[in-house]
Formats: structure tokens, C-alpha cells, sequence
């Protein structure tokens, strides 16, 4: 899927200070992060690498988020609004956004996507190779230890799922889910692959 939906040349800036409001939106739990603006090269800097760069009104100058405090904002998609005048940025943020230290600047907290940010820090420890990591060792053994891996863990679900103990049952489900995030990273997917084909079977009817 296209990141962008548009051309810089089609978005309509402000006659007045070449400006177009930016809405910046968590990529995984949705949150709304911050509005921010941009001008042409702000924009085409932002395209041109994997951090968002903005345009200071009270600075008169250009601003990449986090350039002091380490917080960037890692895009993932841009999307242009009917009207063309404004822009919706889906981000990966690198710690809070706010510069109050809050997730988002209009104080909601950003605590859904949990399971996508676990995703996330799976990857982490094997790219990395973390060195003491069970994700990591578990991955370095290969594909059929990963998969026997979650064939143990479902069983185990199934058997708790016979009785009704609460604790063990949601523990099982737990680790099936934990090691089954394992196994998409060793395949080379992630869960917004599998979310793409239920969304595509239209399982909500």
C-alpha cells in the first residue's frame, strides 16, 4: 500500500503564509498526537526520510520533532484531506509527544495498540540480537522450534479451556498469542498482515 495518497503539488497552502495544518495521529492505537504545520520543504523533507519535520510559527523556521529531546515522530502514512489543505500524518512515536512529557498534546493516553507495541518490541529484541533476550534465543533456534513453540502453547490453552480455573486460562492465552507474534516475525509478517485478510473476508457480517 502507497504511503501517500497525493503529489506535493496537489495540496492547496495558505496564501497567506504557505502553510497547511498537519494532524498527527498514533499509527498503531489511532490516538491524536498534535497539530502541527508544514510548509513545501517541510514536507518534502518529510517525505524524503523516515522522521517528521514541521515548520515553526513561532520560531520562523524549520522543526524536526524531537531534534531536541530525542522524541521523533517515525511516519508511516500521509494522508491528504478532500479539500486539500490539510494533512493527516500516521506516526510511530519515539516516547511522549507532548512537550509537557504526556503522550499526546490533548492529554488522552495512549494505552490502546497494546498488542501492536508488544509486536513492535518482539522485532526489537531480534533485530537487535539482544543478547539474554527468551524472544531472541527462541527465534535463533529456528522456524520448527518457534512453531512447536505455539502448537505447545495451543494446546495447553485448550486444556485450561476445559476447566475454569480464570488464571491459568488467560495466562495459556498469554503465552499462545505471545509466541504466535514470535512466529509472524520469523515468517517475515506482522499483525497488520493477518488484520489485512480478516478485514478483506469482511468477517464482521
Amino acid at each position: 500500500m502507497n504511503p501517500i495518497n497525493f503529489r506535493i503539488e496537489d495540496l492547496n497552502f495558505q496564501p497567506s503564509d504557505g502553510l497547511v495544518p498537519v494532524i498527527v495521529q498514533d499509527a498503531v492505537s489511532l490516538r491524536v498526537l498534535m497539530l502541527g504545520y508544514m510548509n513545501r520543504e517541510a514536507l518534502a523533507l518529510t517525505l524524503a526520510g523516515d522522521k517528521v519535520v514541521f515548520y515553526s510559527r513561532s520560531r520562523q523556521r524549520l522543526w524536526m520533532k524531537g531534534e531536541s529531546s530525542g522524541h521523533f515522530l517515525y511516519w508511516k502514512k500521509i494522508h491528504l484531506d478532500c479539500d486539500r489543505d490539510t494533512l493527516l500524518i500516521q506516526a510511530l512515536p519515539q516516547g511522549p509527544t507532548c512537550h509537557t512529557g504526556t503522550d499526546s498534546c490533548f492529554g488522552m493516553d495512549n494505552a490502546d495498540g497494546f498488542i501492536y507495541r508488544l509486536g513492535q518490541t518482539i522485532a526489537e529484541k531480534i533485530d537487535s540480537n539482544e543478547v539474554g533476550s527468551y524472544t531472541n534465543a527462541l527465534y535463533r533456534k529456528g522456524i520448527n522450534k518457534v512453531a512447536q513453540k505455539v502448537g505447545e502453547e495451543a494446546v495447553e490453552l485448550v486444556i485450561e479451556a476445559k476447566d475454569n480455573n480464570e488464571s491459568l486460562f488467560l495466562g495459556e492465552a498469554a503465552d499462545l498469542l505471545y509466541h504466535y507474534l514470535v512466529l509472524l516475525k520469523a515468517k517475515g509478517y506482522a499483525l497488520s498482515d493477518v488484520e489485512e485478510v480478516l478485514r478483506s473476508r469482511n468477517v464482521s457480517q
